[in-house]
């Protein structure tokens, strides 16, 4: 298991690592300053939430480990670990079409709401990490 103890972290690969669902009770970090932007983390083992300048970017239920988050313009990759099966919603631009793959197997195609959130659900046991790569088409 590699939790987050600090909730939040810069990796030397220029990436962010988040998240701690080993948590009882929930705890949050805020004014996390990474690459020019302001981050807030809120985990435990029911939902981990991270923002970006106040902004909703990611989250999870029940609560999960993300590692190497890179959001770029045309979508997002990261791992994300948890006790079990987790439903993440992620933010993207609006009304757009995203190719979804999941541990290397695309997950098919899927457009998010008006509000640029788009939802999926990855199959997790205990402390295997899974890969996520959202594409947009």
């Amino acid at each position: 298991m590699s939790v987050v103890k600090e909730l939040i972290r810069t990796e030397e690969n220029g990436t962010i690592s988040f998240g701690n669902y080993e948590l009882a009770v929930k705890s949050k970090l805020s004014d996390f300053e990474f690459d020019g932007d302001m981050y807030k983390v809120k985990t435990y083992n029911e939902i981990t939430k991270l923002e970006r300048n106040g902004m909703f970017v990611y989250e999870s239920v029940p609560g999960t480990t993300v590692l190497n988050l890179d959001a770029e313009e045309n979508g997002m990759s990261f791992v994300v670990e948890g006790p079990k099966d987790a439903q993440i919603t992620v933010e993207l631009e609006e009304d757009t079409s995203y190719k979804v793959i999941i541990d290397g197997v695309e997950a098919g195609e899927m457009k998010t709401n008006l509000g640029g959130k788009l939802s999926f659900s990855v199959e997790l046991e205990q402390a295997e990490q899974v890969s996520v790569k959202i594409e947009k088409l």
